[in-house]
């Protein structure tokens, strides 16, 4: 066959690496035969969902035939109460890794760049490259963000800078007053992307600082998830805070009904679940706990993580252990893209699943 199409694809999109998600347990239960599965590779909630937000996808049933409501109404009121923002200020993506992408779509050309750290979320340089923009990697420092020299890093041609905070896949945290100084200190023509998709684990920080500032910084685009902390990963919703200004012009490049009906009313019901998101952050302090511990025990460093997961050397390369876990039924997630080659990256899970796993790392790594 004369191969034809793939010449036709710009530059940038055939340089592209499409993204790796997590190995899906039906896939390693083909692999191998296993039935019984742990997955600790993707964020994901270990306790699922709230019932509330299944008791509303259950009512939402039978209004399928239906579009969604495109203007997101009802959820953007509820995270404008909760926030204390306007509705014109959210913007809703199918996951928050659209939000990601309208802002490549928004504001960059092949002629621009963008700014993040190394070993910061993988798809930062993506969306960067689906432009054909330059995507600018700064040096970390003590695997996360350093924020002077990403500062050093801008240039006239630089329309966005992305930060996580926590950083995925490190899990570090920058103190607030840093990013404050950060932002307010950013030249007019950046666009500043704080990607706060674990905020939820960090209770202190989730419902303060970085909301407060939007009022003063027209350049400061907050994004957030449903996939995380609220357990509605496979229903992909997320959003973003900004000024009425900047929504409106992610608004323009947005699909019209980008999120799904079901996805709607489980975020509205999930985020009044105070409870079941309490329950959640718990059962990660007390698994960070267990994992860490484990590690202790077992030799091994790790790096001190404000996510839902915990990146851990193990002084060999990842890619053969994490194999070798998979034939013990776990999976983990190997980082060597990251930058971090000698790491696994593992996502909290329940009591018994860090277990299953930290007795199956030992296992691996006495062979």
């Amino acid at each position: 066959m004369n191969h034809t199409i793939h010449p036709l694809a710009t530059a940038a999109v055939r340089q592209l690496l499409p993204y790796q998600p997590g190995k899906p347990i039906d896939e390693l239960q083909r692999e191998v035969g296993l039935t019984d599965i742990v997955k600790l590779a993707s964020n994901e909630n270990p306790l699922g969902p709230s019932p509330k937000a299944l008791a509303a996808i259950q009512a939402a049933l039978p209004g399928l035939a239906s579009y969604p409501d495109g203007s997101g109404y009802r959820l953007k009121n509820a995270l404008a109460h909760k926030y204390a923002v306007t509705p014109e200020q959210i913007t809703l993506g199918n996951g928050s890794n659209e939000i990601l992408e309208l802002l490549a779509r928004a504001f960059l050309t092949p002629e621009l760049e963008t700014v993040y750290s190394q070993h910061a979320f993988a798809v930062y340089p993506l969306v960067t490259q689906a432009i054909g923009a330059r995507g600018v990697a700064a040096p970390a420092r003590n695997y996360g963000h350093d924020l002077q020299a990403m500062a050093q890093a801008i240039t006239g041609k630089t329309r966005l800078v992305f930060i996580a905070n926590p950083n995925n896949p490190t899990g570090t945290l920058l103190p607030q007053a840093e990013v404050q100084a950060f932002v307010a200190a950013l030249p007019a023509h950046v666009v500043c992307v704080l990607d706060e998709a674990y905020v939820e684990f960090n209770p202190d920080v989730a419902l303060g600082d970085s909301l407060a500032w939007l009022p003063h910084c027209a350049n400061l685009v907050i994004t957030r998830t449903f996939s995380k902390a609220y357990g509605l990963a496979g229903l992909r919703i997320g959003y973003s805070l900004s000024s009425p200004e900047l929504a409106d012009i992610l608004n323009r490049v947005r699909q019209p009904f980008n999120n799904n009906s079901l996805a709607l009313v489980a975020a509205e019901a999930a985020l009044a679940d105070a409870e079941h998101l309490q329950q959640t952050v718990a059962n990660n302090a007390a698994g960070m706990a267990q994992l860490t511990d484990g590690f202790k025990t077992m030799g091994l460093e790790w790096i001190a993580s404000a996510g839902n997961f915990v990146s851990v050397a193990i002084k060999r390369e990842g890619l053969p252990v994490y194999n070798a876990l998979l034939r013990q039924g776990v999976i983990v997630r190997p980082v060597a893209n990251y930058g971090l080659p000698r790491h696994l990256r593992v996502s909290i899970g329940t009591p018994a699943e860090n277990a299953r796993f930290l007795a199956a790392l030992a296992d691996v790594l006495a062979a």
